[in-house]
C-alpha cells in the first residue's frame, strides 16, 4: 500500500484568453482540502492572458507561468510541457474552464489514485453549468453518471470504446507510470488523454472514474461549432487506429441520441428537440468527414476542424 501513497500533488492548466471563470477555478483550488504544490501554467500568447488574471496568479508563490505562442500550442506536447516543470508525485490535468464544484475535488481524485498499484489515471465528473441549455445538461448526466467505477482492459467487451475514455477536463496522473509509459504522445488534435490510458491499460494498469470528484464544466455549442469539434475527434479516431481501430463509437452516440431526445419530450422540453437533431446532424456529419481526413484536401480540413494550427503544423496535401 506504501507504494500507492501520494505526498505531493502539482496542477497543469493550458490557458487561453482565460477570464472571470479561470478566476473562480482558481479561487476554488486554492481552498481545497488536499492543497496544491504548484500550479503550472501553459499560457498561449502572453498579451492574450488579461492583465489581472496574471497579477492574480503572480501574487500566489506556487504558481508558474509559461507563455507559448499560439503556433506552439499542441494538445499532448504542451501538456507534456507543463508536467515536465513538475517534480511531484502526481499531476492533475486541467482546462481553464473546468471549475471545481467544491473543496474536496482534490483530495478525491487523489484518494481515487492511491486506491491500488495498478491505477494509473482517475478522471472527474463533470456537472453542467447554470447556464446549459436541458439537453446539455442531460449529455452530462449520461456521460457521467454519479457511480464512478474502476476500468481495466477486461472492461472491453463490455463497455467498448468508453473502457478507454479519460478527459484532461480534469484528470489525475501518478507520475511514475506516466514517466515508465513515455508520457502523451508527441502531438495530438483531440484525445491524448484517452490514447494515454488506452495504453496504460493495454499494459495491464487501471484507470478510474471518480464520480465523488466534480467540476462544473459544459458548452452551449452551435451546430457549426460541434461539426469542427468533432471533425477533431473523428481526425484523432482515424490517426490512433491502435486505440480505437475495430471500436466503434457511433453506437453509443445513437444510444445518447435516443436518450436525449425521449429525455427533452418528458421533461416538457419537446420544442428543443428539432435543434438538438440538427446539432446532432452536423455533429455526426463533422465525425465522419474527420475520420475520412487523409481523403480530403487540405483547404477543406482548415475549414473543417476547430483546431486549425494542428492542421496547419501536421498535414501537407
Amino acid at each position: 500500500m506504501a507504494d500507492t501513497l501520494i505526498n505531493t500533488i502539482d496542477i497543469v492548466i493550458p490557458t487561453y484568453r482565460p477570464g472571470e471563470k479561470f478566476l473562480r477555478l482558481f479561487a476554488m483550488l486554492k481552498k481545497q482540502t488536499r492543497p496544491f504544490n504548484k500550479l503550472i501554467i501553459m499560457n498561449t500568447e502572453h498579451e492574450l492572458m488579461p492583465k489581472e488574471v496574471r497579477s492574480a496568479l503572480n501574487a500566489d508563490g506556487r504558481v508558474i507561468i509559461r507563455d507559448i505562442t499560439e503556433d506552439e500550442f499542441d494538445h499532448a506536447a504542451t501538456r507534456a510541457a507543463g508536467v515536465s516543470i513538475s517534480g511531484a508525485d502526481a499531476f492533475i490535468c486541467m482546462t481553464d474552464d473546468a471549475v471545481p464544484a467544491d473543496t474536496e475535488l482534490i483530495e478525491r481524485l487523489i484518494s481515487a489514485l492511491e486506491s491500488g498499484e495498478k491505477v494509473a489515471v482517475a478522471y472527474a465528473r463533470q456537472l453542467a453549468a447554470a447556464d446549459a441549455d436541458e439537453s446539455e445538461k442531460f449529455v452530462r448526466v449520461f456521460n457521467y453518471p454519479d457511480k464512478g467505477r474502476k476500468k481495466s482492459i477486461a472492461d472491453l467487451k463490455e463497455l467498448g470504446i468508453k473502457t478507454y475514455f479519460a478527459s484532461n477536463v480534469c484528470c489525475a496522473y501518478k507520475r511514475s507510470i506516466y514517466d515508465g509509459l513515455g508520457g502523451f504522445i508527441d502531438r495530438a488534435i483531440f484525445n491524448e488523454d484517452m490514447i494515454y490510458a488506452c495504453t496504460a491499460l493495454k499494459v495491464g494498469y487501471e484507470s478510474v472514474y471518480a464520480a465523488d470528484a466534480r467540476v462544473v464544466h459544459s458548452h452551449n455549442y452551435t451546430a457549426m461549432q460541434q461539426l469542427h469539434r468533432n471533425f477533431d475527434l473523428g481526425m484523432s479516431q482515424r490517426m490512433h487506429p491502435e486505440v480505437f481501430g475495430g471500436l466503434k463509437s457511433e453506437g453509443e452516440g445513437m444510444k445518447l441520441v435516443k436518450s436525449t431526445i425521449a429525455h427533452l419530450a418528458a421533461s416538457g422540453h419537446a420544442v428543443d428537440i428539432p435543434v438538438f437533431i440538427v446539432r446532432t446532424a452536423f455533429r455526426y456529419a463533422g465525425y465522419r468527414a474527420g475520420k475520412m481526413y487523409d481523403r480530403l484536401p487540405r483547404w477543406l480540413c482548415l475549414k473543417l476542424a476547430m483546431n486549425k494550427r494542428f492542421i496547419r503544423r501536421n498535414i501537407s496535401k
